[in-house]
């Protein structure tokens, strides 16, 4: 099966065909750097860097941005707030950003573009937008006329009415019409700005965008992704100053959105601040376990988030090390090999990213490990020497069934450290080995305190072929 995805654009799966195979290219639109960024900022950037990689394999090259916006009001905001230059926050909040993907798996993008390092682009994109009709300033201020582009309204298809609704339109008496927005607006001397024919200014949010993809891109790209808010007003103004900038070419031939994070029964959002932020979640919970939260649905749905997802998906991902740790004590470590991601993981993420097939294939490949390895274990296998390439087999698979989405790439014993020191994991294994002796004696009151001592610093024990292996709750 090839590459087939959702077109936002035709409301349709689509099978994916770049317009040159030699270069794809792909923008994601990235954060606004003035504060640290909650879980429902991650899920696009966990999603679609499994897209990138999954670009890579089918097609050897991938062109991936992912821009950070950092000239923005909220950013001004923080920066007169604190009395700094807006660079201390953006370069700040830039690298939380960088160091919150970083926990969540999240793969570095090709390119990474700035905004306040594209002003000549912007500049440049806002005056071929005048010239050919398509923009006019104002006050200080440059719009887009949105009037003079017939296909507005063609990947959200709102109404004239609910755009103007949706788009929370500033009220201001030098625009032509309602809808029209804005490409670069005024500064005064308190904040930051740039010259320009039109005087000192800044530019606005949706123009920014465009210039970076066309600077690194080119003209169209093959996909343009990003979260669904943003499918209004931000990616159709994006298309509008794009097309109307390159003569009407396309400017994205695929879009792609990720739905929403809900969380205690509303969309998760700063305005109503019900948010988790990333950074203070991958300090309280295994990183690994929130990636796999942010995969357990289809990306296209809404994902309910709360403290319940994340311990199932601990729960999970304890399952699948301990596999991987059982098969390891069988396996002598100079017979792990090398395997290629499983054709049914391909086949799922082939399947418009697929991720929760994608999860169950890889649950399947573990089941089959486990069966195989309580049968060698028990001696219920005539070749060992056969079930044992075998077992290693399927361990392989696993591990690289895992590398497809990012996970099961730690040793096992590093999953379930969680973090702890080594002398602590020393402890820890000298109280359930005293446990075992204290049982095999026949001193169960022993045994019991100390079952009970490991259980109130949250140790959990359980009973393999291989002995008494143990984990952190």
């Amino acid at each position: 099966m090839s590459l087939h995805l959702y077109n936002s654009l035709t409301r349709r799966v689509e099978p994916f065909v770049p317009a040159n195979p030699a270069r794809v290219t792909m923008y994601v639109c990235g954060p606004t750097v003035y504060n640290y960024v909650h879980i429902g900022n991650g899920r696009g950037p966990v999603v679609f860097g499994v897209l990138a990689d999954v670009l890579r394999r089918r097609y050897g090259t991938l062109a991936y941005a992912r821009n950070i916006t950092d000239v923005d009001d909220k950013i001004n905001t923080a920066a007169r707030e604190q009395g700094v230059p807006i660079s201390t926050i953006t370069d700040r909040f830039a690298a939380a950003y960088r160091e919150d993907m970083a926990a969540l798996g999240v793969q570095p993008p090709d390119i990474e573009p700035e905004a306040t390092r594209h002003i000549p682009q912007i500049t440049a994109m806002i005056e071929r937008l005048i010239a050919e009709g398509h923009a006019y300033a104002a006050e200080g201020h440059v719009l887009f006329a949105v009037d003079s582009f017939e296909g507005y309204g063609k990947l959200s298809r709102r109404d004239t009415e609910d755009m103007l609704a949706g788009a929370r339109i500033e009220v201001a008496p030098y625009k032509r019409g309602p809808g029209d927005f804005v490409l670069w607006k005024p500064s005064t001397d308190d904040l930051p700005g740039w010259e320009s024919p039109w005087g000192r200014g800044r530019p606005g949010w949706h123009i920014e965008c465009s210039a970076m993809a066309e600077a690194h891109l080119g003209d169209t790209i093959d996909i343009h992704a990003g979260g669904v808010d943003l499918q209004f007003p931000h990616h159709e103004n994006e298309i509008a100053q794009s097309e109307c900038a390159h003569g009407g070419k396309p400017f994205a031939r695929w879009w792609l959105h990720n739905g929403m994070l809900n969380f205690g029964g509303a969309k998760m959002s700063k305005s109503l601040g019900n948010i988790e932020k990333i950074h203070d979640l991958v300090r309280a919970h295994p990183p690994e376990a929130l990636r796999y939260a942010l995969l357990s649905a289809h990306y296209r749905q809404p994902l309910d988030w709360s403290d319940g997802l994340i311990e199932q998906s601990i729960r999970t991902l304890d399952r699948l090390y301990g596999t991987l740790r059982d098969i390891d004590a069988l396996v002598a470590s100079g017979d792990t090999i090398e395997a290629a991601i499983p054709e049914a993981i391909e086949a799922a993420l082939d399947d418009d990213l697929n991720t929760p097939q994608a999860l169950a294939e890889l649950a399947s490949i573990a089941g089959n490990a486990r069966v195989l390895r309580n049968a060698i274990a028990n001696g219920e296998v005539a070749d060992t020497a056969g079930a044992l390439k075998a077992l290693t087999t399927l361990a392989a698979s696993l591990r690289a069934a895992g590398r497809a989405l990012g996970l099961l790439q730690q040793a096992p014993e590093a999953w379930f450290a969680r973090g702890a020191s080594g002398d602590d994991d020393a402890r820890i294994q000298t109280l359930v080995e005293e446990r075992t002796a204290a049982k095999k004696a026949r001193d169960f009151a022993r045994a019991d305190a100390l079952r009970d001592q490991l259980a109130g610093e949250g140790i959990l024990l359980e009973d393999t072929p291989q002995g008494v292996r143990w984990r952190r709750a």
